[in-house]
């Protein structure tokens, strides 16, 4: 990257960080701090839905996934559709209509005191693992940027680059400073994916149909073809992670976990003015991330024909040499987009690697300090703080939590180096942990009467076991033992199950006389 490239990066970055201390003043209590007063306007909470969801798994992993497979991936944003719409009208209401600072404050309500601390551990432990692994995501592209490799040591650096920035401005604005943020993020995310197609598109000298017929004639090592332009893979089989099953299923499910129990996500609909247009938001930010998706999975289509396809580019053909599909748009990017041009891509990247994380940094912060510290507080007879005690003792925690995210984000980077799926795999499947016991726990407070502390406690462990036993390497070895034979069950199953699992764990135990329902 030349100078003016880095001078357009410091410039998002101050703007960005100079938002977020402008809406320091705008928070006078901890109900605007993490709830924005929930007077935040739909059309912006659905925009910055959009940001939070679309991270640089999306700007990253999605191109590498078109690059080495096919466009089957984008099926799974109709089961999140169905499965926003879902979660907007099933559970959505009840958790907006218990007034608490965080979701885990309904099942407080709902089950007893133990339960909501219990869910906010165990969604801290979960989120510690997601925002972690998307941290690290963002971070191969800043190690080419920086180092043009994504050998570890350089990793380590980049996530620590990104943690602290992300950290900073978080710490400042409050939920209301960060849904502008992710808003104008998101906008800067798109606008920039779609100048990578333009660029790529007219920088490969073939016609469009001689593209199109590369691309469903490619072949692959084995011997033989794949269509790359496929999107429907109506296959019976629980090993496929896109197939029609696996998308309108599995991913409809785990999408209602993901809208429903997941306070990164769910607060934003928090900040909303009624329970309606909370609702309203959701629906139209699964909508808009459709298209995001195609962007960036048109962008790994062109990046095959650029470079695995010299009979196309003819004189045009990369000289460099890909060795990671990893870091396929990244690697594009720095060798190949004229300066200038080059730093608006990297702001582009960089909105979509912070607004995911940033957003996990608040929506901790939020659980950590109403959920566990201040009912601990209460429970050794410490007095209640003034208000703006209890604003800088949030502040310090947000510092403490974007820490606490980055070392987990370094443990990605090497967890994900041992193993063998894609980055948007990686990226997703890790979040089943914590999302199959809160699935459970939540149908059943929504759903039922049943359900106490105690089957809440075990409800969640054994989702985290579940899918603890449904990782490759340990489901291969112990069906092996049990069957004879390995067994493959792809990642989109593992909420099903875990979930599943967990909802008849949870109604075991007797409901409350007097639960909030």
């Amino acid at each position: 990257m030349k100078l003016l490239d880095w001078l357009i990066v410091i410039i998002f970055l101050g703007l960005m960080t100079l938002i977020g201390f402008l809406f320091t003043r705008r928070n006078k209590n901890l109900n605007d701090y993490f709830l924005g007063g929930r007077s935040m306007p739909t059309w912006l909470v659905a925009f910055a839905v959009v940001g939070t969801s679309i991270s640089a798994g999306t700007f990253i992993g999605s191109p590498q996934i078109s690059f080495d497979t096919n466009m089957t991936y984008i099926m799974l944003n109709f089961g999140a559709i169905i499965g926003g719409y879902l979660a907007a009208y099933m559970i959505l209401p009840a958790l907006y209509k218990a007034n608490t600072i965080t979701i885990y404050g309904y099942l407080g309500q709902r089950f007893g005191g133990g339960a909501k601390g219990a869910a906010s551990v165990m969604f801290l432990l979960g989120q510690l693992l997601t925002s972690g692994s998307r941290l690290f995501i963002a971070a191969i592209a800043v190690s080419v940027m920086i180092y043009n490799d994504i050998y570890i040591p350089n990793l380590v650096i980049s996530i620590a680059i990104l943690g602290v920035v992300s950290t900073l401005y978080t710490m400042a604005g409050g939920i209301k400073g960060l849904i502008y943020i992710d808003a104008i993020q998101i906008i800067l995310v798109i606008g920039t994916g779609i100048l990578a197609i333009i660029l790529l598109y007219n920088s490969i000298p073939a016609s469009f149909p001689e593209i199109v017929h590369a691309l469903r004639h490619a072949p692959v090592a084995e011997g033989g073809e794949i269509n790359k332009l496929q999107v429907v893979d109506a296959s019976f089989s629980f090993a496929t992670p896109y197939n029609l099953m696996g998308a309108l299923i599995a991913c409809t499910i785990f999408k209602i976990a993901q809208y429903s129990t997941d306070h990164e996500f769910v607060q934003r609909q928090m900040t909303c003015k009624s329970p309606k247009q909370a609702a309203k938001s959701l629906i139209y930010s699964q909508i808009i991330s459709l298209p995001v998706a195609l962007i960036f999975m048109g962008i790994g289509l062109l990046l095959y024909i650029f470079y695995s396809c010299p009979q196309l580019m003819g004189n045009a053909f990369p000289a460099d040499t890909l060795n990671d599909s990893r870091q396929v748009f990244p690697q594009y990017m720095f060798n190949h987009i004229p300066s200038g041009i080059l730093g608006v891509m990297v702001v582009g990247l960089l909105a979509a690697a912070t607004s995911s994380f940033n957003s996990a940094i608040n929506s901790m912060t939020s659980s950590l300090f109403s959920d566990i510290y201040v009912p601990l507080k209460e429970k050794f007879g410490k007095k209640k703080k003034e208000v703006s005690n209890q604003l800088k003792e949030s502040r310090i925690m947000v510092v403490i939590m974007g820490l606490v995210l980055t070392a987990f984000a370094i443990l990605a980077a090497f967890m994900q180096e041992a193993g063998d799926q894609s980055l948007v795999d990686f990226a997703l499947g890790i979040m089943s942990f914590s999302y199959a016991g809160m699935l459970g726990v939540f149908l059943c407070a929504v759903l039922t009467k049943r359900g106490n502390v105690a089957s809440v406690v075990a409800a969640l462990i054994t989702g985290c076991v579940v899918v603890l036993f449904l990782q490759p390497s340990l489901l291969s070895w112990w069906s092996e033992l049990l069957w004879g034979t390995p067994v493959h069950l792809a990642w989109p199953w593992w909420v099903v199950i875990g979930g599943s699992l967990s909802f008849l764990v949870c109604c075991i135990g007797k409901g409350k006389i007097n639960s909030v329902v």
